[in-house]
């Protein structure tokens, strides 16, 4: 019997890939990269506080205690993960959109790097050999259209800066939201995944609404009347949040990752059928290259 956070897993990754489909399409001509980060935020929000008050609610659990550093944990995951999705959102405009979701998800070879060089944490042979081969990967990908500019440009350039970005704030993101949860009182994984996600998505809402106030106003009345498509992009963007912050209630965020990978294998399908977007295969070989070496870390490493 399959594990109900390798279920979870999947499903996430399956509406993850559906809402930065719409981010993508919202941000190109509708939204600014900041307004479609921020709607994705706006529209969650309201629905993940009336799930979280509901199950509460209908389960007679009433709303639980949270523990000192489950605010901490909310507001600096919360701050990463703005920041990571709106380098995505840029990235959509450098590359196309399975090369883009590929850079993405450089975050779990990050989070290996970040733990040998912060907490010392050893990593194998095998480890040590799918890092290698993510490099080999990142490179293959951040080859600049055109191949002008030699080895340092390509590797330099804004596509893989800003997918490299997005990975190691996602990285940050899904350590702290784990954190986050785990600091809710309670034995109903559920529960404890929808009072993280119902206080980060608001934190997020309240955040970002301000910035654009004083930065891009005009962000503001567009993201309203985007409604008809951004309110799905809420939806999804619920339903994978649900999916990941369950997942991370149940099992280490890194096998999580693990299975999350099939978000690759998702975004492929995307971009050739819904984009219509020509994938080369110079960027196939990259895309596999990256994959094989993320599965290697976590299963291997």
């Amino acid at each position: 019997m399959v594990e109900p956070w390798i279920l979870l897993s999947i499903m996430a990754a399956f509406f993850q890939t559906l809402r930065f489909m719409l981010q993508k399409s919202l941000s190109m001509g509708t939204l600014s990269a900041l307004g479609a980060t921020f709607a994705r935020f706006a529209y969650a929000a309201p629905m993940a506080a009336v799930l979280a008050g509901g199950y509460a609610a209908w389960s007679g659990q009433g709303l639980p205690a949270v523990g000192g550093r489950f605010w901490i944990y909310v507001l600096s995951g919360g701050l990463a993960q703005i920041l990571a999705t709106w380098c995505v959102v840029l990235l959509f405009a450098e590359r196309n959109f399975a090369v883009g979701i590929t850079f993405k998800k450089t975050e779990v070879v990050q989070t290996a790097l970040v733990g040998l060089i912060v907490l010392g944490d050893r990593i194998s042979l095998p480890g040590l050999v799918a890092i290698f081969l993510g490099l080999i990967g990142v490179l293959v990908l951040s080859d600049v259209p055109g191949g002008a500019g030699g080895w340092w440009r390509r590797v330099t350039s804004r596509a893989p800066l800003l997918g490299l970005a997005s990975g190691a704030f996602f990285a940050v993101s899904a350590v702290t939201y784990r954190g986050a949860t785990l600091e809710v009182a309670s034995d109903d994984a559920f529960l404890r995944a929808m009072i993280a996600v119902a206080a980060v998505t608001a934190a997020q809402s309240l955040g970002m609404a301000a910035y654009l106030r004083w930065g891009e106003p005009r962000q503001l009345s567009r993201v309203w009347a985007a409604r008809g498509r951004a309110v799905w992009m809420g939806v999804t963007s619920l339903l994978g949040s649900v999916g990941w912050f369950t997942a991370f209630t149940l099992q280490n965020a890194a096998y999580v990752f693990a299975v999350g990978q099939v978000e690759v294998i998702f975004s492929l399908a995307a971009s050739v059928l819904f984009f219509r977007e020509t994938v080369t295969r110079r960027e196939l070989i990259g895309i596999v290259l990256v994959s094989a070496s993320i599965l290697l870390l976590v299963l291997l490493g």
